[in-house]
């Protein structure tokens, strides 16, 4: 059995010293998320599978497999990874960065990536991570996750920054809101932009917001911090 031995960390937890990428299997060919530099994780064990290790990001404990390639990229870190709760008042105030952060990730190349949380390329709910993160807001990985902590909002009460979510049998997708009926988002090829783009709550202005609409499925307003 092999053991993969890292440099000693009193707290248990590491940090990226750049961007990494976690897969959803061993055979790491897949991607599920990434972990952007300066972030915690942790391992679940460090005996690994084909090449790979289960780890944990401390920010949102999510899941996936990390190539042995990779563990270079990992240093100790020397405090625990400290979660910061904040509520609605300090989220209402960073809005407008969140926004801008969403809007300058559109002006530069990209394209759609599954499981991409890390510029330029991004998944849907990877971009709407990313977006709150860089403001120390912390929310779930996953669109359907963020629609579960999301508090729940009739479309008459959309505020700019509020999040959009879609599906047909569940929750697939998610957006933010930007005010007079739009929405910016990372959709991929099939039916969206293959890439960011901004889009209308309507069906009968361009193709992308019309195949969207078809599957709107709830509104929520960001609350609080994980």
């Amino acid at each position: 059995m092999t053991v993969v031995l890292l440099s000693p960390s009193n707290t248990e937890e590491y940090i990226c010293s750049q961007n990494i990428n976690l897969f959803i299997n061993a055979e790491c060919k897949e991607l599920s998320t990434q972990g952007a530099k300066g972030r915690y994780l942790k391992l679940i064990s460090n005996v690994p599978e084909k090449e790979a290790l289960k780890v944990c990001l401390c920010e949102d404990n999510y899941q996936g497999w990390l190539p042995l390639s990779s563990i270079k990229y990992l240093q100790p870190a020397k405090e625990k990874y400290q979660k910061k709760t904040v509520f609605r008042e300090y989220i209402a105030q960073k809005i407008p960065a969140i926004i801008n952060f969403c809007l300058q990730a559109h002006q530069v190349s990209n394209y759609y990536l599954w499981g991409g949380t890390v510029a330029p390329n991004y998944d849907c709910s990877g971009l709407i991570q990313s977006a709150f993160a860089s403001e120390g807001i912390w929310l779930p990985r996953d669109s359907y996750q963020q629609e579960d902590f999301c508090q729940k909002i009739n479309r008459e009460e959309l505020e700019k920054g509020d999040l959009i979510f879609f599906g047909v049998q569940k929750v697939t997708h998610v957006a933010l809101y930007l005010g007079n009926n739009q929405y910016i988002h990372s959709s991929g090829k099939d039916m969206g932009n293959n890439g960011i783009g901004i889009n209308h709550l309507t069906d009968d202005l361009d193709q992308v917001s019309g195949n969207y609409y078809r599957e709107l499925w709830s509104y929520g307003k960001v609350m609080q911090s994980l």
